[in-house]
């Protein structure tokens, strides 16, 4: 008997676009979505996936992270780091990710390089943004996104005065984003920019650490010592400047309501400007303990955890449809980094386990988030913004069948033996879930089976060249209170 299909998952409800969560079974055929069959339809399959009782849901695709090698985050060097962090992609139902790649060198040689690197270990498929920050790369602007179909280029607007050396990179200044963002205008592509002010910052840092030189305050001196204002100050110049040149801007990690509100309002002004935020500002603030983990300074991030008021605007302008996407901004470190105080502690924390299930546990479960638009967060707009919308982002003949099978209701709680990622640790260490990823498939293949991981996933994994398609922003408001 011949088979119609190599997979059929039966049984479950999948969140379909214009449908929301609809009873189907979906039949999958050389790696994409082949049919959307009425429930028990005829159909029959090599391997069959029993989805009773669960939620199919695209696989969420987190465009905001960085892998790297050992306590270098700037990119993975072999195979294996890539195996190691898109195994907690997995366990987390992603099944796409776009890193940041971070050299000073040119892109021409490196981008091939961690591209074979990444497809030998890699889990799920993935894209890279180039971060731009020397001449030499400005002038592969253009090869970048027409060449190797990487459209996205990340800036950190704060690499002045020597601020950049920590992580090998020199010092830039408005004058070169203007440029960027003129390049990118030319390439058809986007400008992804780290929005902090840091000549505003010497001045916080300076009175932070006269009021608190041992760093005893913990969480709230590092806010202070990089307050809202620092970023939403970036957020409008680098709104404004983009603008003027007519490129697209996606602003990462939006931590605060001064930094959304000043996106939005360049946003009514006329810029072609995304907002993304990230799991630990909607769960996290400057009063956090530690929980588990037994210090707070394990939380420390750039831009910092904020105050609750934030957290409030953050979670507004989720429901009102401002913000467009929620991303990581994963960064695998451990405990040991994070010793020696506020002051000394590397910033970063990992979360690609969590992603889904904190939207699930806060924004459905806790606030109503309908799951669409937690599917419109964390799969079709990351698709449509980043040049992915060909092949990812929602449940439709045609696309990749990535998917995460979701029990809403089931209630667990994170430890240090859930974590797959070299991190070892998390900020939610201790911390309760309900909604959990059952099983996660990418381009048809079992990449996490009953929670399990699947060793013959690694390697599997594929560059994706992306190319950007004209998509509007939104006018919805938040509130910034």
């Amino acid at each position: 008997m011949s088979m119609d299909h190599d997979l059929l998952i039966r049984g479950g409800d999948a969140v379909l676009p214009g449908r929301g969560r609809t009873a189907c079974d979906i039949a999958v055929r050389d790696g994409r979505i082949s049919a959307i069959l009425a429930p028990g339809a005829p159909a029959s399959a090599a391997t069959t996936l029993d989805a009773r009782g669960l939620v199919v849901l695209p696989g969420a695709i987190d465009v905001h992270l960085h892998l790297g090698h050992g306590r270098d985050i700037a990119r993975p060097r072999v195979p294996e780091d890539a195996a190691r962090e898109s195994a907690a992609a997995v366990a987390g139902g992603i099944t796409c990710f776009i890193p940041y790649l971070m050299t000073s060198d040119p892109f021409a040689s490196v981008l091939p390089e961690v591209i074979g690197v990444t497809e030998a270990g890699s889990r799920i498929d993935f894209g890279y943004h180039p971060i731009i920050s020397t001449e030499t790369q400005l002038a592969e602007v253009e090869a970048c996104a027409r060449e190797h179909g990487a459209p996205t280029f990340k800036i950190f607007m704060n690499n002045r005065g020597g601020e950049g050396a920590r992580l090998g990179l020199p010092d830039i200044d408005d004058g070169f984003l203007l440029r960027l963002c003129e390049a990118a205008a030319r390439a058809g592509g986007m400008v992804c920019p780290h929005p902090e002010t840091i000549e505003l910052a010497w001045v916080t840092r300076e009175r932070a650490k006269a009021a608190d030189p041992d760093g005893t305050g913990g969480l709230a001196t590092w806010n202070a010592s990089r307050p809202p204002f620092v970023e939403a100050d970036a957020v409008q110049r680098a709104g404004f400047i983009a603008r003027t040149a007519g490129a697209p801007l996606y602003v990462v990690h939006t931590s605060s309501g001064e930094a959304l509100a000043a996106g939005l309002r360049q946003r009514e002004a006329g810029a072609q400007l995304f907002l993304e935020t990230c799991p630990h500002y909607l769960t996290h603030d400057v009063d956090w303990d530690g929980g588990e983990t037994g210090g707070s300074d394990t939380a420390k991030i750039n831009p910092p955890l904020r105050a609750a008021a934030d957290r409030k605007a953050l979670w507004a302008g989720i429901l009102s449809g401002a913000i467009d996407t929620v991303a990581t901004d994963h960064v695998h470190r451990g405990l040991d980094p994070k010793a020696g105080g506020i002051w000394s502690a590397a910033p970063g924390c990992p979360g690609l386990e969590t992603l889904l299930p904190v939207l699930l546990t806060e924004g459905y479960h806790a606030r109503g988030l309908d799951l669409a638009r937690v599917v419109d967060l964390v799969s079709t707009r990351p698709a449509q913004i980043m040049g992915l919308a060909h092949r990812k982002g929602a449940i439709a003949p045609g696309l990749d069948a990535d998917f995460a099978l979701v029990d809403l209701d089931a209630e667990w709680t994170l430890t240090r033996a859930d974590v797959r990622s070299s991190a070892g640790d998390s900020i939610y260490d201790g911390r309760r879930f309900r909604g959990r990823v059952l099983h996660t498939v990418v381009r048809g293949r079992m990449a996490l089976r009953d929670r399990s991981l699947q060793d013959d996933a690694i390697g599997t994994g594929r560059y994706v060249p992306r190319r950007l398609a004209a998509v509007r922003t939104r006018r919805a408001v938040a509130t910034a209170s």
